[in-house]
């Protein structure tokens, strides 16, 4: 005899799986109006700038790349040194004189012969991607120490000062900074690829179940090249203007987009009931993450301390989502 479940019960199960898809929401918003009652700056239109200016929208781009990579049951833990060698790159030409055209075109295709490693180490060799983009950082890291001389920071103290330049370092569109813009538009372009195209299709098969994709007749060889070559680009574009605004590049800074974009885009599953990465649900995870940072530091605490309230942020966000969404399976 089968049982059926009374309807009250399948109700709370609904009602229950469709919390679990919001556990980020709730978090951001119970994590907003902690530190809107804490401090007094937090909801300042400042600090309200300085927060997506400078602490979301450099993580969100390299994040989106991430998105992808994970949307193809991949993991890519060179983007830091991509954001690194593209923004060498960029204050390099700079600082010797070319103009920032020039500088952008080296940046990007830094950035993508990184992507293009990746995508050979993967595809062509079939090592997998965590121990090749692992590998790749470390070549990445010889690299930028051998061409800065043990790992001298570049100052952009002359050279470049073009309109370009400039709009790239404190342009504006309609009042909304350049970074913001950019962000927004590679944010519906990656949204488009993703759910709108039947590359973004064989993307999402690859992650769910990529022994069919193999024998369907599917370039996978491509399609993951693709997915590497973008990530890489996203990351490219977080270099140019990251060195622009600050107009230096600091060997070895940008792996600390790495743990973070990983962190944004494995928060941004829980809005999924399949625990998919979505652009969406990335940028909720950047800008939880983004507010937290923010707000600790606000109400004073070490730095080192923060990262231990990021760290168990993550594990509660996750904890949370993937432990309701287990019970209300089991019902």
């Amino acid at each position: 005899m089968s049982r059926t479940a009374s309807p009250s019960k399948s109700s709370s199960v609904a009602v229950l799986s469709r919390l679990t898809n919001l556990t980020v929401v709730v978090a951001f918003v119970l994590i907003c109006l902690f530190f809107s009652v804490t401090t007094d700056s937090f909801l300042t239109t400042a600090n309200l700038t300085n927060l997506l200016v400078n602490n979301v929208v450099l993580i969100a781009i390299v994040a989106l790349g991430m998105t992808i990579v994970v949307s193809s049951g991949g993991i890519d833990l060179s983007v830091g040194t991509s954001v690194d060698l593209s923004s060498m790159a960029f204050l390099m030409l700079l600082a010797a004189g070319y103009g920032a055209l020039a500088g952008i075109a080296a940046a990007l295709g830094a950035a993508l012969l990184v992507g293009l490693f990746n995508a050979i180490l993967i595809t062509r060799l079939r090592i997998s991607p965590f121990l090749a983009t692992l590998g790749v950082l470390f070549i990445g890291q010889s690299v930028q120490q051998l061409a800065t001389d043990g790992g001298q920071p570049i100052y952009l103290i002359t050279g470049d000062t073009t309109a370009l330049f400039t709009a790239i370092a404190r342009g504006t569109v309609l009042g909304m900074p350049l970074p913001v813009v950019v962000l927004a538009g590679l944010s519906v372009a990656v949204y488009l690829l993703l759910h709108r195209t039947v590359f973004g299709r064989h993307v999402a098969a690859l992650g769910a179940q990529p022994g069919v994709v193999w024998y369907s007749g599917i370039s996978v060889a491509g399609r993951l090249s693709s997915v590497y070559v973008l990530a890489a680009l996203l990351a490219g574009v977080t270099g140019i203007l990251l060195s622009a605004t600050v107009r230096s590049y600091v060997p070895l800074s940008g792996n600390a987009f790495l743990l973070d974009a990983i962190g944004a885009t494995f928060i941004g599953t829980t809005l999924s009931s399949e625990r998919r990465p979505s652009v969406l649900g990335t940028l909720l995870g950047v800008l939880l993450l983004a507010v937290v940072k923010n707000g600790l530091l606000l109400i004073g605490w070490n730095f080192y301390w923060q990262q231990v309230g990021i760290g168990l942020l993550v594990f509660i966000v996750l904890a949370v989502s993937f432990g309701t969404r287990s019970v209300s399976q089991r019902h």
